[in-house]
Parts: C-alpha cells; structure tokens; sequence
C-alpha cells in the first residue's frame, strides 16, 4: 500500500525541530545563533545552500553544530562560511572533516552582489542565524546586519520585560474571570 510521504512519521536527531517554512516544505533546525539575534539588529535574511562533505551532513543529521562564532564573507564573488563548528562525525575514519574549516554557500549572484555592497558599508555584517535541512538539503539562513549598541540591547531587552510581564497580566485577568 503507498502511504504519501507528507504523512509519514519523520526521522530525525534529537535536538531537531520541525517547523514550516515561509518558501514551502519542512525545516529541520540543527543549530540556532540566538547570540547573533541580540548583539545585531536584522536587516535582511537569505537562505543559502551549503557545500558540505559526507561526514559533515551525518554529523548535521544528529544534531551536532553550533554557530555561535561563525560569520560569513564574501571572497572572490564566491560567499564563505568562516568558524562554523560541526564536530567530526563520530563513526568517520580517516575521510573526517575539519570541524571549524571555511565551507561554500549557495547563493544566487543578485544576492550575492548585493551582500556585497551592503556589507561594504559602515557597520554592517553578514551573520549565519539557522543551519536546517529542508527537503533533504542542507541550508543555512544568513542575515545581513548591523550591530547594536550596549543602550540598544538594554532597550531591547527592556521591551521583552514589558511584553511578557504584560502577557502575564492580561492571562491573570482572564483567569480571573473564568474563575
């Protein structure tokens, strides 16, 4: 009997998650740099392919990486992904990977030029967000941005304080009224 494979179970490492994505299909998140989300403020996002070797992808598909020092650069009209860390596969041999070595994205030439000149302005950096597969790829989800300041991340935080301590009050109030 042919099962359709939207509805079969997913396989997936263990700090995977599974969540729709604007351009359609499945994401499957394997690393997050939430670092990057409060040190910059987001200008524009990209998704990019990776050029990745065999033990790179088994050792992304159990849920090992981590971006929190890596940053991308454009070389060459070529854009690099510089200290991203995936760790060695654990079955590999001698065919393993450098964890941290420079690997190719994908990206479009629009895009790419346009990184380009943005990046070349005052302030402005090129910081990977997401590494996830989608469809069986793997991508990484770059963000052109700028840098905040120390009185910029305070505010920021600031605000989250005031919405959740808002949220909270208004969830207290509704209870209140059921009760």
């Amino acid at each position: 009997m042919y099962v359709p494979k939207e509805s079969q179970p997913k396989q997936g490492g263990a700090a995977a998650k599974v969540k729709d994505g604007e351009k359609g299909g499945k994401r499957k998140i394997v690393a997050q740099n939430k670092k990057a989300r409060h040190d910059y403020a987001i200008i524009d996002t990209f998704e990019a392919g990776l050029v990745l070797t065999g033990t790179e992808v088994k050792s992304l598909r159990q849920g090992r990486a981590s971006l929190v020092d890596g940053f991308v650069q454009i070389d060459g009209g070529e854009a690099w992904l510089h200290n991203a860390h995936i760790p060695e596969y654990s079955q590999g041999s001698w065919t393993n990977h450098s964890a941290r070595r420079k690997r190719k994205l994908l990206l479009h030439r629009e895009e790419i030029d346009k990184l380009a000149v943005k990046s070349g302005e005052t302030g402005h950096t090129i910081v990977p967000l997401a590494l996830y597969f989608r469809d069986g790829r793997a991508k990484a989800e770059i963000a052109l941005a700028r840098g905040k300041k120390e009185y910029d991340k305070r505010q920021t935080l600031r605000e989250q304080q005031d919405r959740r301590e808002s949220d909270r009050a208004i969830a207290a109030a509704k209870r209140r009224q059921r009760a």
